[in-house]
């Protein structure tokens, strides 16, 4: 392993431990050139044959490296570490997994990545949903921002909607 900082390739590993979803080891290292230390983490490699069957109807393999990309992009900005990233690629994966064999389509990848969005961070999820769901035009985007509000309220007894007006008028 290079070290970030020197860029020399000679380490020693402090500790190692699996994390929370056990497809993954994460290393505390030491470089012994600077002596800076950093954490690398190492993904047991799956190889997950799942053709992917995009709008068009075309076939490609499943690459985890497009969902990661698509999530990133949603949560730019948004208070959303980059290992909840990873557990949020994870856990559409596993489903993946899980639910097919063979294929799945594009359609059924986005609505997981957007039910999942959805629980943790509404924003991130809007800006996801606005390019999966080719919205049109601005109408479609506050549609769907006011339907999240409205989830929101409910999920939250007690919570007033931006759009039901003052009680007290």
């Amino acid at each position: 392993m290079r070290c970030p900082f020197c860029k020399e390739d000679d380490d020693k590993v402090i500790d190692s431990r699996a994390t929370d979803n056990a497809r993954c080891i994460r290393r505390r290292r030491r470089c012994l050139k600077c002596g800076r230390r950093f954490t690398t983490y190492e993904r047991i490699e799956e190889s997950i044959r799942l053709a992917v069957i995009k709008r068009d109807g075309s076939r490609v393999p499943y690459n985890r490296e497009n969902i990661r990309q698509g999530i990133v992009r949603a949560a730019y900005k948004r208070p959303i570490s980059s290992e909840r990233i990873e557990q949020i690629v994870d856990e559409v994966e596993e489903y993946l997994v899980a639910n097919f064999e063979k294929e799945v389509s594009s359609q059924t990848i986005g609505e997981k990545i957007s039910q999942v969005l959805r629980r943790v961070d509404k924003v991130a999820y809007v800006r996801f949903a606005s390019v999966y769901r080719q919205f049109e035009d601005v109408g479609d985007f506050i549609e769907e921002a006011q339907d999240v509000i409205k989830r929101s309220a409910e999920e939250i007894p007690g919570q007033q909607s931006l759009f039901e007006g003052n009680p007290s008028t």
